[in-house]
């Protein structure tokens, strides 16, 4: 059995999932949805199936992915609940913390999968993370996502763009929320910050820097983990991970009874293994990857980001 899925919003991303949820082996696309009707009449055509009107669309889809702008993910994914389907909702959740404990409260009421499209959870790169064999106890995160400026996704901060991937990651590593948040950025290119440094304060000293930037030079994608055994580091671009850690399998002369184990990961589509798990999710019942409540925390440090800038802006 396939998901019928349909897409409601077309834009850069959105046209990507009508893509791959047209050729997914667990899914079929039967419509899309954009408030533009040329870009929805567009991808109608080059995948082959209706463009509709949200109601309808809802009506006749198994469940629902939403990819409009943020401004619209909760009315969206609401309409989408309260007619009993499950949604996949792109990052972040939505707009507002209110926003996003509506949507966990009505999935929950309707006992409906909401799933939230954080899509380096999917990726190979966090796979070879997370399996790296680091042992000890991380102690801090330092990550860096950085890319030349584009005129897309200006609705929002580059913290609710880009940035909030790696708040997702960091979460997931440390296991719980940030005990405090400091934060500086600003505005470049655009209304809203386009670069921001923030520091996340966790339980026991630990710490994660994270910067976000969307007016760099040149593409930039790293994390580095230090911990009680030594430190991972990863290069998502280059497609590289270093692991220095005690009795590694490359000695280290300045180190003492240390060595450095490199790997690299096989890339896979990630964009498919997010819709594969949300179909497994729906069709088989398997636990959701990145649910409405883990949605919802990424919502929450990220706003918290925003608003440790906007404080230091005005002093």
């Amino acid at each position: 059995m396939r998901l019928g899925l349909g897409i409601l919003g077309t834009g850069h991303f959105g046209r990507f999932h009508a893509l791959k949820a047209a050729s997914g082996a667990r899914t079929r696309l039967v419509g899309v949805h954009d408030a533009d009707p040329a870009r929805a009449a567009l991808v109608a055509a080059e995948t082959g199936v209706p463009a509709m009107a949200p109601e309808a669309l809802v009506a006749c889809a198994d469940a629902l992915i939403i990819a409009a702008p943020t401004a619209f993910h909760f009315e969206l994914a609401r309409m989408a609940l309260a007619a009993g389907k499950p949604v996949l909702v792109e990052k972040p959740i939505a707009a507002t913390l209110e926003q996003a404990d509506a949507l966990v409260a009505l999935a929950a009421e309707k006992r409906l999968a909401l799933a939230v499209g954080h899509i380096e959870r999917f990726s190979a790169a966090f796979r070879a993370v997370v399996e790296a064999p680091r042992g000890g106890r991380d102690l801090s995160w330092e990550a860096v996502r950085a890319a030349p400026f584009r005129p897309r996704s200006l609705d929002v901060s580059v913290v609710l763009d880009l940035m909030i991937h790696d708040i997702d990651l960091i979460l997931e590593l440390a296991g719980e929320m940030p005990e405090a948040i400091e934060a500086v950025g600003s505005a470049v290119a655009s209304e809203r910050p386009d670069f921001v440094v923030a520091r996340l304060r966790f339980s026991g000293g630990r710490a994660a820097t994270i910067t976000g930037s969307r007016v760099s030079l040149a593409l930039e994608r790293r994390l580095r983990i230090l911990g009680t055994e030594g430190e991972t580091s990863v290069d998502f671009l280059n497609r590289s991970l270093s692991v220095l850690r005690r009795g590694g399998a490359e000695p280290v002369a300045t180190m003492p009874g240390s060595g450095i184990d490199r790997a690299g990961w096989t890339d896979h589509d990630s964009l498919d293994a997010e819709q594969t798990a949300f179909a497994a999710a729906v069709l088989d019942g398997a636990p959701l990857v990145v649910d409405g409540a883990a949605g919802r925390r990424a919502l929450a440090v990220a706003l918290s980001i925003e608003a440790a800038v906007a404080a230091v802006t005005t002093l």
